[in-house]
């Protein structure tokens, strides 16, 4: 697989995950849940804040520290096990790395470094950190 079919396999799967995360924010806002909507907006961003933060920080452990760097080369590799171009499983590998790397820094850090990184409402952050 050439370099500008892996990017294109990359952007497919991206395109994808945003499509069906805006509408879901959509269809929060038509049903009335305008502060989930809203939580659900901002969840992506505030994640990438919030790891960006967690990785600088030095009271978080090295063993998260490495998760996240993993789980970024992941996310930007265009080898998966499930090829990007496939439809809603494309991006699923992706989305189950995520997940994993998330459960186990949330299990690992210090509830209050968390929360000096978190950027979003702290409902979104006791959700998460319950579902851990």
């Amino acid at each position: 697989m050439g370099m500008v079919a892996s990017v294109r396999s990359v952007l497919i799967g991206l395109g994808i995950a945003v499509g069906i995360w805006l509408i879901a924010i959509l269809l929060l806002w038509v049903f009335g849940r305008r502060s989930a909507a809203r939580e659900i907006a901002t969840l992506i961003p505030n994640l990438l804040v919030l790891f960006r933060g967690l990785f600088g920080d030095p009271r978080v452990s090295r063993g998260p520290k490495v998760l996240i760097g993993f789980a970024i080369v992941w996310l930007v590799s265009p080898i998966d096990l499930i090829p990007e171009f496939i439809p809603v499983a494309g991006p699923l590998d992706d989305a189950i790395v995520a997940a994993l790397v998330l459960r186990y820094v949330l299990r690992h850090t210090d509830r209050s470094v968390l929360e000096a990184h978190w950027r979003g409402g702290g409902t979104t952050l006791d959700v998460l950190a319950r579902r851990s």
